[in-house]
């Protein structure tokens, strides 16, 4: 369970030193550098091999001299490793995640991580409506328009502004609140 797996410690027995898996505690911040990490690893080795897995000789060369080195199997298997690294790593992280409450907010991360694009999308709604004149002339366009139209505002220009700052407000606390776990909570985790 998700629980048990940041509590929980490994044990490792007959393993060679490149073989150990070292248990750590990390924060969340810590967690996601790591994964920067795996995941370039992944990207440069996807890269190479992009580069290496077909060449091109001309009919009168000698193809060994002009072969790139790349071992199929042995690239499969490096890929694979990081995969596995990288499952591992973001699964530890989404369970501590779905499972720490951060207490400013009563809410787990995961909550959180959705909560603030929900807030920031009400924000930027709230920023429309407070920007906005009780009357507007609209503009029209024609050559013979001699009707003036007037656009108004069906709410309350002052209370949309008072929901924008408190919006503002819960969101700047919000981010905050996770910044600061991010950076100081800590959880156990794999790590090579």
């Amino acid at each position: 369970s998700c629980k048990t797996l940041w509590h929980n410690s490994c044990v490792a027995t007959d393993f060679t030193m490149q073989e150990a898996i070292f248990m750590a505690q990390i924060t969340s911040a810590i967690a996601a550098k790591h994964l920067r990490k795996l995941n370039d690893q992944r990207e440069t080795l996807l890269n190479m091999e992009n580069k290496a897995k077909e060449f091109t000789a001309a009919i009168q060369e000698d193809i060994e001299t002009v072969r790139p080195a790349y071992d199929y199997a042995a690239t499969q298997k490096e890929i694979a490793v990081l995969d596995a690294k990288i499952r591992k790593l973001k699964h530890t992280l989404n369970c501590f995640n779905s499972t720490y409450v951060v207490p400013e907010v009563n809410m787990t991360i995961d909550q959180i991580l959705i909560y603030i694009p929900q807030l920031t999308a009400q924000k930027r709604k709230l920023d429309s409506f407070r920007s906005k004149l009780p009357k507007e002339r609209k503009e029209s366009f024609g050559r013979n328009n001699a009707i003036i139209e007037y656009e108004y505002a069906n709410y309350d220009i002052a209370q949309a502004e008072a929901d924008y700052t408190a919006v503002s407000d819960e969101l700047a606390k919000v981010q905050n609140a996770l910044d600061m776990v991010n950076a100081t909570v800590l959880f156990e985790a794999e790590l090579d």
